[in-house]
């Protein structure tokens, strides 16, 4: 008997259903044997907001809710546009399509090794620098990429007007994420304190550029092995993404950001427009950063925009 998965509406009932193995997998493996993919294993990995698994050694299977359709969209299309494309292998799209009560899936190849953020540790100095060259070098090429062939369905279709819309909810938004004082009063005067670029080149823009989405292989020379999870994926300002690079790449190192801008190909940006930035990302989590990051001595925006994303030092 097929066991088909209920109707998902919101982040609520997706959060509520998303451990619940007994649900999901049954219904993994239906998907699985409607694609003719029969006795493989499906392994569900244990970090992720939505369902997703390794399927027999060199597959994933992702899945998506009814109001993540845009994602799974994203996801798919973008997947298509850049295999082959990067220095650094991409996931291959091998399927896409809807599954039941809304729910869409997208079947990709899986990258080998593990995520940099796991081997981070495990990693000499030089292995270090050299993995910080080769994500810049990944990075400017997909900002290089002709986005033109997605602009049907990545977005923003106007820049600036999404800034405006995220910069009039922002205060609510670190509220709600719990970000304490005083950093939270200072958040409206700093965002109208610094200027962003209504007129700029744009760029496909993956958005979470981390080492939790940059794979290697320990096993061979240490090099860098792919780039994945592209639904967030957008078009708009590269300085986006460089928010993402001072936060989850180098990591308030500036030595590393220093390296990271040489390898990229151009000056650094201003420090206060990428945290700016990242105050006004779609996931921003100050509380987060401010736990996993060094913090400055006086408690200041703009202090924390030097110490985070500054290349001096």
């Amino acid at each position: 008997m097929r066991r088909m998965l209920p109707s998902v509406d919101t982040y609520d009932q997706l959060e509520a259903m998303v451990s619940d193995e007994a649900l999901l997998r049954p219904a993994a493996l239906d998907l699985c044997d409607q694609m003719g993919l029969v006795g493989l294993a499906l392994r569900r990995f244990d970090d992720g907001s939505r369902p997703v698994y390794a399927l027999g050694g060199d597959m994933v299977l992702k899945l998506y809710p009814r109001f993540e359709t845009a994602e799974a969209v994203t996801e798919a299309r973008v997947l298509a546009h850049l295999w082959g494309q990067l220095p650094l292998p991409t996931p291959r799209l091998l399927a896409t399509d809807e599954y039941h009560n809304g729910w869409r899936f997208v079947l990709m190849s899986r990258l080998r090794g593990l995520s940099v953020h796991d081997a981070w540790p495990r990693l000499t100095a030089a292995e270090k620098d050299r993995i910080v060259t080769e994500a810049a070098g990944t990075l400017a090429a997909l900002h290089a990429r002709d986005y033109a062939p997605l602009t049907d369905v990545v977005g923003p279709s106007d820049w600036p007007s999404f800034l405006r819309r995220r910069r009039a909810h922002m205060l609510d938004h670190h509220r709600r994420n719990g970000t304490p004082e005083p950093w939270l009063s200072q958040i409206p005067a700093f965002l109208d304190s610094v200027p962003l670029p209504t007129s700029t080149g744009l760029a496909l823009l993956h958005t979470e550029f981390m080492r939790e989405h940059l794979t290697i292989d320990m096993r061979d020379g240490r090099r860098l092995t792919g780039l994945f999870d592209f639904e967030p994926a957008m078009i708009g300002d590269p300085a986006y993404d460089f928010a993402s690079v001072g936060l989850f790449i180098t990591r308030a190192d500036p030595r590393q950001l220093r390296r990271f801008y040489e390898a990229y190909g151009r000056a650094p940006h201003d420090p206060y427009q990428l945290l700016a930035y990242a105050l006004l990302h779609r996931y921003s989590d100050l509380p987060l950063y401010l736990r996993e990051l060094p913090t400055p001595a006086e408690p200041r925006l703009e202090a924390l925009a030097e110490l985070w994303f500054g290349t001096e030092g």
